[in-house]
């Protein structure tokens, strides 16, 4: 019989090992946009009297478009809207906020439940990410303005999407 601490160790590989081969099952069954599958639906979080909301449609013929809006007041803030496309082997972020021309930031990080955008020529944001965690979806902008590191983090919950 094994001792506790031995015991674990064995447990604690096995479960790295599983992980591991999962994660590389993943890799090697979804390509392109099809591995953002996991961001399609809707989401929306709450801040005071701001609503921000999000939704994405599911992926198909090699890109995915999302759109957001801020509403205050039943006033609408901002909005954007976004278009994920295989860009070779990235993925490219088109999005326009606001009605501003569109920026593209290139995906330097994919996995199955996050994935980072970035465009280091643009002023802020530099990097555009999204995280998530079951029914939670941490987007995030980051980058550097007037020499200073800059993080705004967007805590969505899934929500039903609009029927209409």
């Amino acid at each position: 019989m094994m001792n506790a601490p031995l015991a674990r160790a064995v447990r604690l590989a096995v479960l790295i090992a599983l992980s591991c081969s999962a994660a590389s099952t993943w890799a090697q069954t979804q390509t392109g946009v099809q591995r953002l599958n996991w961001l399609a639906g809707c989401w929306a979080f709450t801040a005071g009297d701001r609503l921000v909301e999000e939704q994405w449609m599911a992926p198909r013929a090699g890109s995915m478009l999302g759109t957001s809006r801020t509403v205050r007041a039943d006033k609408v803030t901002e909005y954007e809207f976004v278009v994920l496309r295989e860009q070779g082997e990235q993925l490219a972020y088109e999005v326009s906020p606001s009605g501003r021309p569109p920026t593209v930031f290139v995906s330097i990080s994919v996995t199955p439940t996050g994935v980072v955008f970035e465009s280091l020529q643009h002023d802020f944001p530099q990097r555009v990410a999204y995280q998530r965690n079951g029914d939670q979806l941490l987007a995030w902008i980051e980058g550097t303005r007037n020499g200073n590191l800059r993080r705004i983090e967007y805590p969505y919950q899934r929500v039903a999407c609009p029927a209409n």
